[in-house]
């Protein structure tokens, strides 16, 4: 059962970057199923996340949709979410949607990882940043003076 779970989380596209799921954002911390239904606990990318309510209930309406069982969402207060939890697979969908992908780090973010960063349109890393504000919270807004095209961060996360 819990495997069909996870196939049904799947489904459930980050509001803000729709090509990234749920899991491959790292967002699932636990997935349990008893004689009162599904119970899943998740991590927004930010504790000020605007979606968190809209992804709760999108996990919700999927798995229960899918299942045809109550569902449980919470957010896992044990948990933070950090850019390490990022798939390779999500890494290489934030590129191939034209943002450039977190590098992976050790608890601490240097400076080095925000203001060079590899242009997701062209590879070179003759790039600098216009913003660290983007669209959303968790992202910068980048220039590539090798292609021209202004371009997203996703920012490293501790």
């Amino acid at each position: 059962m819990i495997k069909i779970i996870y196939k049904s989380l799947e489904k459930v596209m980050d509001p803000e970057i729709p090509v990234l799921n749920v899991l491959e954002m790292g967002m699932i911390t636990d997935v349990q199923q008893d004689e009162t239904g599904i119970h899943i606990k998740m991590i927004p990318t930010f504790s000020a996340c605007p979606a968190i309510s809209v992804i709760k209930q999108t996990i919700s309406d999927t798995v229960g949709n899918d299942l045809q069982l109550p569902v449980e969402v919470t957010v896992d207060p044990a948990i933070q979410w950090n850019s390490n939890r990022l798939t390779e697979t999500a890494k290489e969908k934030l590129r191939g949607f034209g943002i450039a992908a977190p590098p992976v780090h050790q608890g601490e973010i240097e400076a080095d990882m925000l203001l060079h960063v590899t242009c997701p349109h062209c590879g070179s890393e003759n790039t600098f940043m216009r913003s660290p504000f983007g669209a959303t919270l968790c992202r910068a807004m980048h220039f590539c003076r090798q292609c021209g095209m202004m371009f997203e961060q996703f920012k490293p996360l501790t």
